[in-house]
């Protein structure tokens, strides 16, 4: 746990006791900083109040005595309204920072490595850190993946803190400059949070601020908006930046043609490996996270030998396109972490003879732009919230049933595909949606998944027994961008 000794002896507020707001306020008061903790939730506090965090009502304290108000980056302090505890202390001046900037102040001497993106932020940090460790360098890895920030370890000057950075964190955190950034796409999320489009970009692309040579740029440049901001910050020339894409040529950059991974950034565009064959890599959305993490940890010095070896050995993530297991001929692939149309969309062309579970608590836009990726789908399974609009989408596009809960969905999908006279068939949870409306999270929804796939009768495989066994395309086309 990171000792927060800047506020030793000064009242700190902590809005928000989930995973990372629980960090924060443990930190804190371990630190000997004065805690003043709340949640709306009377269970979330009761939990915080047993392993000894102060709980202060912030409905009625006295803001003109705390200068810090800690907020979870679940709680808006701006759109599409704030938290009424957040404009109170706004109206008292009060800083409104997250736990990543308690980090910061506390550990100015390392370096920091940070990912962002609308999609592909968690499989983008996995990898860097995967290569980074399994190279040898110092490393802790974790915000909003993993390991909430002040959780993660003390670590020396010119080791490095990998952090997945949502939009919320990037706006509440203004005292890292980034010895590496990495942007990989933008495609419209979360508009309510940012009041519209034109602030999430800026929000996204604040993570290059103040950013100086020789601190480096890994930019996507395939979608128009990850483009713009690429040339824009080319023109200015602040810090070195390298381009890449997982589907065309980028001159001086790195980038992925037909899989194979390829380094131009010293004019070589010289080949690295053949992202192909790496199971746990599937799509071109997958190429360009395997393109950003090439060029962030080369840019860290990691030599190209060994970035290479660390790419072929990575094991992916869970609820990530996720191979749960192969039964009766059947793939299942857990890719509950697909929470907007965009992740799912990725997910879609990786594929055929999809049998897809999709629905929970739609976002703005639905399923809407999916209609070029419906062409690998057998058979739509819809659950949660969603699936009577879904389905009124869907309607003459694909097959398609209601299924309602997720348990109706595994079986009847199970059913069909070994039905079917369709070849290596498989079974894809991408909801397209966030999971609040059945489960705690999308970490339990894919829990639950793999739980249900387990207990189907027939003989089970595991997807990796032999190469070639499961069936992943080798060339994921997905359109414009990446994941």
């Amino acid at each position: 746990m990171i000792d927060v000794f800047a506020f030793n002896g000064y009242p700190v507020a902590v809005l928000g006791l989930g995973r990372s707001g629980l960090s924060a306020a443990r930190a804190l008061h371990k630190s000997g900083a004065e805690v003043w903790a709340w949640d709306d939730n009377p269970v979330s506090r009761d939990q915080a109040g047993d392993l000894g965090v102060p709980i202060v009502d912030l409905n009625s304290c006295d803001w003109q005595q705390c200068t810090t108000l800690v907020l979870s980056p679940g709680i808006p302090h701006t759109y599409p309204e704030p938290h009424p505890i957040a404009a109170r202390a706004k109206a008292a001046n009060v800083e409104i920072i997250c736990d990543v900037e308690l980090l910061a102040r506390s550990q100015r001497l390392s370096s920091y490595l940070g990912v962002t993106g609308t999609n592909g932020k968690s499989t983008t940090t996995a990898l860097i850190g995967h290569i980074l460790l399994v190279s040898g360098k110092q490393a802790e890895i974790g915000g909003n993946f993993g390991i909430p920030a002040l959780d993660l370890e003390p670590l020396g000057e010119s080791d490095i803190y990998v952090l997945e950075m949502s939009s919320y964190q990037l706006e509440r955190t203004v005292s890292i400059t980034y010895d590496f950034a990495v942007l990989l796409n933008i495609s419209a999320d979360h508009l309510e949070r940012h009041g519209g489009m034109d602030g999430y970009i800026a929000a996204k692309k604040s993570i290059f601020h103040r950013q100086t040579y020789p601190r480096t740029a890994v930019i996507g440049v395939d979608d128009p908006f990850c483009q713009a901001i690429y040339e824009d910050l080319k023109s200015v020339g602040d810090q070195a930046i390298v381009p890449i894409s997982g589907s065309k040529r980028v001159h001086g950059g790195v980038y992925v043609l037909d899989g194979v991974l390829i380094d131009d950034t010293e004019g070589k565009e010289t080949a690295v490996c053949d992202l192909k064959n790496i199971g746990s890599l599937p799509g071109t959305h997958n190429w360009q996270n395997a393109a950003a993490a090439y060029a962030s940890t080369k840019a860290a010095g990691v030599q190209t030998h060994a970035i290479m070896a660390c790419l072929q050995s990575y094991p992916g993530l869970v609820h990530r396109q996720e191979a749960v297991a192969i039964v009766d001929g059947v793939a299942f692939v857990n890719d509950s972490k697909a929470t907007n149309r965009d992740a799912a969309a990725r997910a879609l062309t990786c594929y055929d003879n999809i049998y897809w579970i999709v629905g929970g608590r739609p976002k703005d836009g639905g399923l809407k732009g999916l209609e070029s990726h419906l062409g690998t789908v057998r058979h739509a399974f819809l659950i949660g919230e969603s699936a009577i609009a879904f389905s009124q989408f869907l309607d003459g596009r694909v097959a398609m049933t209601i299924a309602g809960d997720l348990s109706v969905a595994v079986a009847a999908a199970f059913k069909a595909a070994k039905s079917d006279a369709a070849k290596r068939p498989v079974i894809l949870l991408s909801p397209a949606c966030a999971s609040f409306d059945q489960f705690a999270s999308f970490e339990d929804r894919g829990d639950v998944f793999k739980d249900l796939v387990a207990a189907l009768p027939g003989t089970h495989q595991d997807p990796f027994e032999e190469p070639g066994l499961f069936p992943i395309k080798n060339s994921g086309s997905a359109t414009g961008g990446a994941a």
